[in-house]
């Protein structure tokens, strides 16, 4: 038990790779540099994927990639309506980022979602677009009296919910993440050692892309929510 309290307080524990040595010393994390590499993926993945597109005689390539944002685009586009259509990008690259960084540990890195900071950073991003887009669609006058729908009683828990909702987006995704290490964690010690490596493939790849999933799906109905006339 000892070894399994060590390790989960090491799991808990975010290391400094270097320091900038800028304004005193910046330190970097090492959640951070895995954003680096994921970035970098996935930039370098866009490129490739991007190149020589055709507007006629398309080749196979070509018609996959459209075909998968072609399928996504539909499915957010039924969870945040016409109107919410521009904030689609957005929501694929958070998708793709999440669903990447969840994957991180089966290439021996430490995911950065395990790291409570990118969990608040996402979900203070994700809230910020769910309220500005409600800005945009209703005006300010119609964005203020949107707090006191359906009665005025609403008031003071709609004005709650702006900060539950971020709160409640970031805890999901941190404590999910982190559940699935504790329980990998006590399954190797219950069980043999060629045991936990299905249980391993499970939650680093469907648990981590499942996270991702509701991450962004939440995202979407909030943002739908707040384009509601």
């Amino acid at each position: 038990m000892d070894a399994f309290v060590e390790s989960l307080l090491e799991e808990l524990n975010c290391e400094v790779v270097f320091t900038i040595p800028l304004f005193g010393g910046i330190p970097v994390m090492e959640s951070v540099v895995v954003t680096w590499i994921i970035m970098a993926v996935l930039t370098l993945t866009s490129i490739i994927l991007v190149r020589n597109l055709k507007v006629e005689n398309v080749g196979r390539k070509q018609l996959m990639l459209e075909t998968a944002i072609g399928g996504l685009y539909d499915f957010f586009e039924g969870c945040v309506g016409h109107h919410g259509r521009k904030y689609i990008p957005y929501l694929i690259t958070a998708a793709l980022y999440i669903g990447m960084a969840n994957l991180m540990g089966l290439f021996g890195f430490k995911p950065p979602t395990k790291d409570l900071n990118v969990t608040i950073a996402l979900a203070l991003i994700s809230i910020m677009l769910i309220e500005i887009s409600g800005l945009r669609q209703k005006g300010f006058k119609g964005f203020l009296k949107s707090f006191a729908q359906p009665i005025a009683i609403m008031l003071p828990i709609n004005i709650l919910e702006i900060f539950i909702r971020p709160l409640s987006l970031c805890m999901r995704l941190f404590g999910n993440v982190l559940g699935a290490f504790v329980v990998m964690e006590l399954i190797k010690l219950l069980l043999p050692a060629v045991v936990p490596v299905a249980f391993s493939l499970y939650f680093d790849i469907f648990d981590g892309l499942i996270q991702a999933y509701v991450f962004v799906f939440l995202t979407s109905l909030f943002v739908g929510e707040a384009l509601e006339d």
